[in-house]
């Protein structure tokens, strides 16, 4: 025995120690209206996060230093200067192969996630329906018919996904939401634990170490899909009703089962456009929630929800969103990178929204500027030791 075999054991056992990508799909937890994966379709799931996640941690490091050693060089030996904006800096990049290789490989991996969780929910979607159907008719599901998808939701496909969170295929159809429950393992790359909840966790964490006298009598979330990030925040105040809203019917009736699966009975679930939330009294709440909404709204859609959210709180209330940092301040390249999404991604409100000094909407719609609230959470990123913003809590006091 020449030793090959035991150093060939040693080094696997020291990359199994050193692994650091996202967990198998089958590691998540599972509820009653999770659909049913087969082997192949599990397996699809888990290459497309070890994808992103390669994209993110070894090509997109590559990306940023073509930019230092190659593409900013160029533009300023031929313009006489450092590109101003983003715009400048994205089409510098665009005529760089490394920049155009990353952000062809990360859109077709979003596409492939859309297709897998799609055709994972498609072909179990009646049985996906008669479950959901099961569990949301325990009086927590009030739909409207008479409400209206606006056009600036109707006309998007949101992140390659078709039919976006709206879209029925037949009369109780879930596999919209379905798709995006399962899939979202994906874009997060495994990072937002068993449920895909990690936001949630993380606001109603910071909402009790900040505020931690806070006792809300009832609390609205706006924008809530599957409830991913709703049922943290029921399950964090068990004495509170939460009432969560949306205007997609299916995302609604699968966050409704989902809760009644999971045992959170203290939240319920309306269709409403949240820019109009006439049936609820001036007042009314103690905290007002958004998680990822922010970005998918029109401006003045966004606008009337900051103003009836801060008609709907109470006097010592808060109104809390989570969102991707705004672009102020980033250097032209970060700002291009981020920027990804309006480009590529089907989001056609990403960059006025992260274009947007917050605060000034806020005040508009009636907060206190003294009372506004900011948290900065910040994530590794590009050599050891750096930082970048991963997310912000912004809002107000009222």
């Amino acid at each position: 025995m020449d030793g090959s075999d035991s150093s060939t054991q040693i080094a696997r056992q020291g990359a199994a120690e050193a692994y650091d990508g996202p967990p198998d799909q089958r590691t998540g937890a599972r509820h009653a209206v999770y659909p049913d994966l087969s082997h192949d379709e599990v397996e699809r799931f888990n290459f497309l996060a070890q994808m992103n996640h390669h994209l993110a941690t070894r090509v997109a490091p590559m990306v940023e230093s073509t930019w230092d050693a190659r593409v900013e060089p160029r533009f300023e030996a031929e313009h006489g200067r450092k590109p101003k904006d983003r715009t400048e800096a994205r089409r510098a990049l665009l005529a760089d192969p490394v920049f155009k290789t990353w952000s062809a490989l990360r859109r077709m991996t979003m596409e492939q996630r859309q297709e897998a969780g799609r055709w994972a929910a498609v072909r179990q979607s009646e049985s996906l329906a008669a479950k959901v159907a099961s569990l949301s008719d325990h009086g927590r599901l009030t739909l409207d018919p008479t409400v209206l998808v606006p056009r600036y939701v109707a006309a998007v496909d949101h992140h390659c996904m078709p039919g976006s969170y709206h879209t029925e295929l037949f009369p109780g159809d879930v596999s919209g939401p379905a798709s995006y429950d399962s899939g979202i393992h994906v874009t997060v790359g495994g990072r937002g634990g068993p449920y895909n909840d990690g936001i949630g966790r993380t606001m109603a964490a910071w909402i009790k170490e900040t505020y931690p006298d806070f006792k809300p009598a009832r609390i609205l979330d706006l924008g809530v899909t599957t409830a991913h990030n709703t049922l943290p925040m029921a399950l964090a105040f068990p004495e509170t009703e939460v009432i969560g809203v949306d205007i997609g019917v299916p995302v609604l009736r699968y966050g409704a089962a989902r809760a009644e699966a999971l045992g959170v009975r203290n939240v319920r679930f309306l269709q409403a456009d949240a820019s109009n939330l006439s049936q609820f009294e001036d007042g009314s709440f103690d905290l007002v929630m958004t998680t990822m909404f922010l970005h998918e709204l029109s401006l003045s859609s966004m606008d009337a929800i900051f103003r009836e959210a801060r008609r709907v709180l109470a006097p010592g209330g808060l109104m809390l969103n989570m969102e991707q940092p705004a672009y102020a301040g980033m250097p032209p390249f970060e700002q291009a990178i981020r920027d990804w999404d309006a480009h590529y991604n089907n989001e056609p409100f990403w960059t006025t929204l992260h274009s947007l000094n917050l605060d000034d909407h806020f005040v508009a719609a009636g907060f206190d500027r003294d009372k506004l609230v900011k948290k900065v959470f910040t994530a590794p990123a590009g050599p050891a030791g750096h930082t970048r913003i991963g997310m912000v809590f912004v809002g107000a006091e009222t």
